[in-house]
């Protein structure tokens, strides 16, 4: 019996310092007061780079093209839920001045099973100013070297991404299919992004 749960306790061990270390190297960037990413995201029509392709057991439609830099307000990371393999991780991103942090302090934000909820006791700007100047956003990785940057990104950074808004059906029959307003929320309100390039900035 002994050397059956000696395995589950390291076994537990490791989970606990990898929770830990993740914990740690995605800890929240201190920033000070002021937008420090004022603009709102930028949507285009594509020119003819609407075909759709296959990712991994996916067919993906893209909808328009679509740019922004914005703060980092939560992430959330899926490794079990039925689209994981497609979106690894959620973030929800905030512009104008939803990257205030004299506006976020009182604000009490989260993530969980796939949205993004906010809270306030007294608003700091109106509520729709809210609703149009951040949103969560489901974010596929195009290739290795933005998933790696992905994996580093943390809450309090302003990240820049580029790629598509698309439309995501599995083999299995799972349709996913982004947004294309900043004006909504609720169900159907996030964005579903295939990213291209992201970068973090300093």
């Amino acid at each position: 019996m002994l050397n059956r749960r000696i395995p589950i306790v390291w076994l537990l061990i490791a989970l606990c310092v990898w929770g830990g270390w993740r914990s740690w190297s995605q800890r929240s960037v201190p920033t000070s007061p002021g937008s420090i990413a004022p603009d709102p995201p930028q949507q285009t029509a594509l020119d003819g780079d609407d075909a759709s392709f296959a990712y991994k057991a996916w067919t993906l439609k893209p909808l328009a093209a679509f740019a922004l830099e914005a703060r980092v307000l939560s992430r959330e990371d899926y490794r079990f839920d039925r689209i994981a393999s497609l979106v690894p991780t959620d973030l929800a991103l905030g512009w104008g001045r939803m990257s205030d942090s004299a506006v976020l302090e009182h604000i009490e934000i989260s993530q969980s099973a796939r949205f993004f909820y906010w809270k306030v006791r007294e608003f700091p700007i109106p509520e729709r100013e809210i609703v149009r100047s951040a949103a969560n956003m489901h974010l596929i990785p195009a290739d290795d070297a933005v998933a790696e940057a992905l994996d580093t990104v943390r809450v309090g950074q302003v990240v820049s991404l580029s790629g598509k808004l698309v439309e995501a059906r599995s083999d299995n029959g799972v349709t996913m299919r982004s947004s294309l307003s900043r004006d909504d929320s609720g169900a159907g309100a996030c964005e579903l992004i295939w990213v291209e390039a992201l970068e973090i900035q300093p």
